[in-house]
């Protein structure tokens, strides 16, 4: 029984099933969504922790691989992490109360000038699904405030979002800051004008091509 209840909750993550009232997808309206089977698994003993490592990430992980191979858009990819975000509301209590250990802080935001946060966003559902904890700045960052956060947070991860190659300039200052401030700090970049060789130039740590990138690289770390 909570095998079968596991592969539910991967199956609505997968598919995009937030809740018996969603209407998406099609061909599963009416049946119970992300939230009402994490809810009975909880409900029937199965430990927080197994329905993350065993049926959120593993989900995560299949939606991210679909979007990179350009097999899912965008808005499938949205309400998937919807789905996921409903199943995490039932866990975060566990996070809390330490029965799940969380792998580590990522510090995500869009650089200063850039107000775009789809593809921010996207990465920061999929890193928070695989059992990061996320401290979100959101949109139009400026470089002390990232250097603030990071010193609430020392050994939190950066991530930098940039959708516009005019904020390309102020994704550079702010890694080149932060480098100077702390030269070990782990940084991830990415955004549609991004590329490995401008990651390379501006002396950031890794690359991240889309949502799953970057949660792979996490892992590795």
């Amino acid at each position: 029984m909570m095998t079968d209840t596991i592969k539910q909750i991967s199956l609505c993550i997968e598919q995009g099933k937030t809740d018996a009232k969603s209407p998406y997808p099609p061909q599963m309206r009416g049946e119970d969504g992300a939230d009402e089977w994490t809810k009975k698994a909880l409900e029937a003993g199965v430990k927080a922790s197994e329905i993350l490592e065993q049926a959120l990430v593993p989900a995560m992980g299949v939606v991210g691989a679909r979007f990179r191979d350009r097999q899912l858009f965008v808005p499938q990819v949205l309400m998937s992490a919807r789905a996921m975000n409903m199943a995490l509301a039932h866990l975060k209590p566990y996070f809390s109360s330490g029965d799940i250990r969380k792998k580590g802080t990522v510090v995500i935001g869009t650089v200063a000038g850039d107000l775009h946060d789809i593809g921010k966003n996207l990465v920061g559902m999929m890193i928070e699904g695989a059992g990061w904890d996320l401290v979100d700045l959101g949109v139009d960052v400026k470089t002390d405030t990232f250097l603030e956060t990071l010193q609430t947070h020392p050994n939190a991860i950066l991530a930098l979002s940039a959708l516009l190659t005019t904020t390309m300039t102020a994704m550079e200052q702010t890694v080149k800051m932060v480098k100077i401030v702390n030269p070990r700090q782990q940084i991830m970049i990415g955004g549609a004008p991004v590329s490995q060789t401008f990651c390379d130039k501006i002396g950031a740590d890794f690359y991240a091509d889309g949502p799953q990138g970057a949660v792979e690289y996490l892992a590795k770390l």
